[in-house]
């Protein structure tokens, strides 16, 4: 089965540096197969004969904590998961090119109702939609500064989820549908 594991706070200013082929070389030495990795924000492709996500994830989450020296946090999806995600982005994404636009991935058990309470959106600017295990975010250009979404950093649930852009998340689908 194919999976995407999006790893959470690494190589962000300076902190929790990992090359990317050093992450390919480690996963493949502990049984996945097929890794591919997609720029150094932590985005890994693998196959896998084990179908429990929350298995993988462990997994995962205790081999780069003891190969890389940091706490290891993964948001793990299946081709399946990413492609339902994309279907369900908001349909302005694709016709306005004002935007700039993320998707927070939230980590179980978080929820995507306490991440939402803790967003400070500024009204007319921010813009936020909830979808199954991520909620899609996008500020208008013109009010980047003024946008809310950087309070939520400073949150406790900020922990708990893992961004990436829609330009990114969509081009990591097309390396997932690829044979």
């Amino acid at each position: 089965m194919k999976y995407l594991a999006l790893l959470r706070g690494i190589n962000v200013g300076g902190n929790n540096i990992i090359k990317m082929n050093d992450l390919k070389e480690t996963l493949l030495a502990n049984g996945l197969q097929n890794v591919v990795t997609y720029i150094q924000s932590g985005n890994v492709i693998f196959e896998s004969d084990e179908k429990d996500v929350k298995k993988i994830t462990v997994k995962i989450e205790k081999l780069l904590s003891e190969r890389f020296n940091y706490q290891a946090r993964i948001v793990l999806l299946t081709h399946d998961q990413l492609k339902d995600i994309l279907a369900g982005v908001p349909s302005s994404w694709n016709k306005q090119h004002d935007l700039r636009c993320y998707l927070a991935f939230i980590k179980v058990p978080m929820t995507t109702d306490l991440v939402l309470k803790q967003i400070k959106l500024n009204e007319g600017v921010d813009f936020v939609q909830v979808g199954k295990g991520v909620i899609y975010m996008s500020t208008l250009l013109s009010g980047i500064t003024k946008s809310g979404f950087t309070k939520l950093i400073g949150t406790k649930v900020y922990k708990e989820l893992t961004m990436r852009n829609y330009n990114t998340t969509q081009k990591l689908l097309a390396l997932m549908d690829l044979p």
